[in-house]
């Protein structure tokens, strides 16, 4: 597989055998996803369920201090209102269940901050490894007072369970490495410096089994998640991003204040 990533070479998809490994490229943002890197990833996912001798997928950020740091908040500038924050919602739903749904299994190598956007993409994938600086979450509630879908809401409290999210949540902290694979978010923690050897090793060794039983068993196990109905939540989701203190937080964030919360 070539990499097609656009100019800005934001993502990078490379391929080793039956290994496909997909680097987000932007370091200097501690790799927050534009749209566009969000539809490369999309794409990826496509490509490798289209392609028989993939055995594997490899998702990683460059740079060592993140993973995915969540969504350029400068694009929320454009939202205008409830209707822009479902759309996102609706369409990230789709992104992150989009790599739930790759046949193939997909590992999360995690260096540094899995956050927001990052932490929805982390949890899409089977298998998590992570260095011992790596940190999990959505503070939302400290940042930009928004709010998550009901789909992502339901896939966090499935791997991590109801308290800790809430806690997480309402405290807009954090989890560390050892709080992640405590609670069996994390399946492995190894050092920055033998990350990329340990997960090229476990890559290999999923590669050499049996792809129907792999696909098999992921896709058992993600009909199980989803055969409970989800409540209704648009309102929801209509009621934060059309709220003044979502625009009020995205403002601040962007001229780096603190946000000044009204509750409406």
């Amino acid at each position: 597989m070539e990499n097609t990533a656009p100019a800005s070479d934001h993502v990078l998809v490379t391929r080793d055998g039956p290994i496909v490994t997909l680097i987000f490229n932007r370091p200097e943002a501690r790799n927050a996803m534009t749209w566009e890197m969000y539809q490369r990833l999309y794409d990826t996912c496509e490509e490798v369920d289209a392609d028989d001798s993939i055995r594997v997928l490899v998702l990683k950020g460059a740079g060592g201090k993140a993973f995915v740091a969540g969504t350029d908040i400068s694009q929320f500038t454009k939202f205008e209102g409830a209707e822009d924050g479902l759309r996102y919602e609706r369409e990230g739903d789709q992104r992150t269940g989009r790599i739930a749904r790759v046949k193939k299994p997909v590992i999360a190598q995690i260096q540094g901050f899995a956050v927001g956007g990052g932490f929805a993409i982390a949890s899409g994938a089977d298998v998590r490894v992570a260095t011992p600086d790596a940190r999990f979450g959505a503070p939302i509630a400290r940042t930009l007072g928004n709010c998550l879908s009901m789909r992502n809401y339901a896939r966090f409290m499935d791997l991590i369970g109801p308290s800790r999210l809430k806690e997480l949540i309402l405290t807009a902290r954090l989890l560390s490495a050892d709080e992640a694979l405590a609670a069996g978010f994390v399946h492995e923690i190894v050092a920055a410096e033998k990350i990329d050897v340990r997960v090229r090793e476990l890559a290999e060794k999923i590669a050499s089994h049996a792809p129907i039983t792999l696909w098999v068993t992921k896709e058992a196990i993600r009909r199980l998640q989803e055969s409970r109905p989800l409540p209704e939540g648009d309102d929801l989701v209509a009621a934060t991003y059309g709220s003044a203190d979502f625009r009020e937080g995205v403002r601040a964030f962007v001229e780096k204040r603190p946000p000044r919360w009204t509750g409406k």
